[in-house]
C-alpha cells in the first residue's frame, strides 16, 4: 500500500511551509513516528514524523515552499524492513595504469641579468615617485637593465591596499522562512508604526542584595534560579496596570486594550529570534515566572517550541544584556505597541545624597507606538518599571519577601 504523506497544518493562519532539511534519503526505510524532515513556517521550525513504516519516496526538494495539505513524500507500507547488513561487494583489483609519457619541458627564456641599475630610478623618476609617495621598489622598471624611467613613474599607481594572501571566499545561501518572516516583520514595524524610544537607568543594588541573600534557598526549594527576568516581568505587569494604553494595540481604526498581561520573551534559538509567550503573567509569582521562562527557553533551544507558544502576546521584553549590549533601541513586535529592552549591568559612579558612589546600573529602553501611546504615558510607564526594580520589597513583594518567594 502506498501512503501519501501531506504537510499538516502547524497552526492557524499558516498556509505554507518550507522544506528546511530532509533527515532521510530517497529509498530509505523509515519507522513510524521517525522524524523524516524539518519544515520551516513563518513562526517556527517543526519536525515532520513518518505516519507509517516503509520505504520512502521524496516528492519535494530541500528549500521548496509547499502548501499545507500538499503531498511531500510517499511511503510504501508493504516494504519489509531490511534485515542485517547487506554483504559487502569485493572490490576488483584494478590493473595498474600505464604511466603517461612525460612531456618534454620547453626551456624558459633566460631572464636578463641583474645589475646595479636594476630597480633604481632615474632622477626624474625619483621626483615623480616622491610626489606620489612611492618608492622605486613598488615600480617595475622597463628601462635598460630594469631601470625605472620617468615614464614608469608617471604610469605607476599607488597601492590601495590590494589584498594579498589569505582567503577571500564568500557563500550564498537561501534565508529560512523563519528568518525571512522576521525580516518582513521588523521592516513592517519600522514603516507602519510611529515608533519612538525613551530611556532610563536602574540601580540594581536592591535586586542584587535580594538575590545574594535568597538565591540558594530559592533554587533548592523550587529547582529554578532566582534570575532578573522574574523581577522585570512583574515590574512590567505592575506598570501595564498603571498605564493600560501600553497594553493595547491598533486594529484598523480601533484600539484594543487587554485586561490580562501576556508577556512575550525574546530569546535566541538555533534558527534565529523566537518570541515565546508567558500567558497571564499577572497571576504568576516569582517562582511561576522563572519556571515558565526556563521551560520556554529550553524548548526554543531544542527546537521544540510550537506556533501556539509564540502566538499572541500583549507586550515584549528583550534582554540584549546577555550578549553584552550597553544600550539599544528595540523594535516593536507587531501588532503590539511596546517593548522593553534590558541591557548589561555595569558598575558606574552615581550621585546619591550628594556623594559619588559606585552602583550596578542597567540602562533600560522602552520603544512604543506613538499613535496610541503618548509621551507622558511612555515615560510614566518606564519610570514605574524603574521604581519597582529599585524598591522591589515594597512594590513587588508587598513587604513580605519570604511569602513572595514562597520560602
Amino acid at each position: 500500500m502506498i501512503l501519501e504523506m501531506k504537510v499538516p497544518s502547524p497552526g492557524e493562519s499558516i498556509t505554507e511551509v518550507e522544506i528546511a532539511e530532509w533527515l532521510v534519503q530517497d529509498g530509505d526505510y523509515v519507522e513510524k513516528d521517525q522524524a523524516i524532515a524539518e519544515v520551516d513556517s513563518d513562526k517556527a521550525t517543526l519536525e515532520l514524523p513518518a505516519e507509517a513504516s516503509g520505504t520512502i519516496t521524496l516528492k519535494a526538494e530541500e528549500g521548496d515552499a509547499v502548501e499545507v495539505g500538499q503531498v511531500v513524500c510517499l511511503i510504501d507500507t508493504s516494504a519489509e524492513a531490511p534485515s542485517g547488513d547487506a554483504p559487502k561487494e569485493e572490490k576488483k583489483e584494478e590493473a595498474p595504469k600505464a604511466e603517461a609519457p612525460k612531456k618534454e619541458e620547453t626551456p624558459k627564456a633566460a631572464e636578463p641579468a641583474k645589475t646595479y641599475a636594476t630597480g633604481s630610478a632615474s632622477p626624474a623618476a625619483k621626483k615623480v615617485l616622491a610626489e606620489k609617495g612611492m618608492s622605486a621598489n613598488e615600480v617595475k622598471g622597463t628601462g635598460k637593465d630594469g631601470r625605472v624611467t620617468k615614464d614608469d613613474a608617471v604610469k605607476a599607481q599607488p597601492s590601495m591596499g590590494t589584498p594579498t594572501g589569505g582567503t577571500r571566499g564568500s557563500e550564498r545561501k537561501k534565508l529560512s522562512m523563519l528568518r525571512r518572516k522576521v525580516a518582513e516583520r521588523l521592516v513592517s514595524a519600522k514603516n507602519e508604526t510611529a515608533m519612538l524610544t525613551t530611556f532610563n537607568e536602574v540601580d540594581m543594588s536592591p535586586i542584587f542584595a535580594l538575590r545574594k541573600q535568597y538565591k540558594e534557598t530559592f533554587k533548592a526549594k523550587h529547582g529554578v534560579s532566582l534570575g532578573f527576568m522574574s523581577f522585570f516581568t512583574l515590574a512590567v505587569v505592575r506598570a501595564l496596570k498603571l498605564y493600560p494604553a501600553v497594553n493595547s494595540m491598533i486594529d484598523g481604526k480601533e484600539m484594543i486594550s487587554y485586561d490580562f498581561c501576556d508577556i512575550s520573551i525574546a530569546v535566541s534559538g538555533p534558527k534565529g529570534l523566537m518570541v515565546p509567550v508567558i500567558r497571564n503573567a499577572e497571576n504568576l509569582s516569582f517562582r511561576g515566572v522563572e519556571s515558565e521562562v526556563k521551560r520556554l527557553a529550553i524548548r526554543a533551544r531544542d527546537g521544540q517550541i510550537t506556533v501556539d507558544e509564540m502566538t499572541g502576546g500583549t507586550f515584549t521584553i528583550s534582554n540584549g544584556g546577555v550578549f553584552g549590549s550597553m544600550l539599544s533601541t528595540p523594535i516593536i513586535n507587531p501588532p503590539q505597541s511596546g517593548i522593553l529592552g534590558m541591557h548589561n549591568i555595569v558598575e558606574r559612579p552615581v550621585a546619591i545624597d550628594g556623594q559619588v558612589v559606585i552602583r550596578p546600573i542597567m540602562y533600560v529602553a522602552l520603544s512604543y507606538d506613538h499613535r496610541i501611546i503618548d509621551g507622558k504615558e511612555s515615560v510614566g510607564f518606564l519610570v514605574a518599571v524603574k521604581e519597582a526594580l529599585e524598591n522591589p520589597e515594597e512594590l513587588l513583594m508587598d513587604n513580605n519577601v519570604l511569602r513572595a518567594l514562597e520560602l
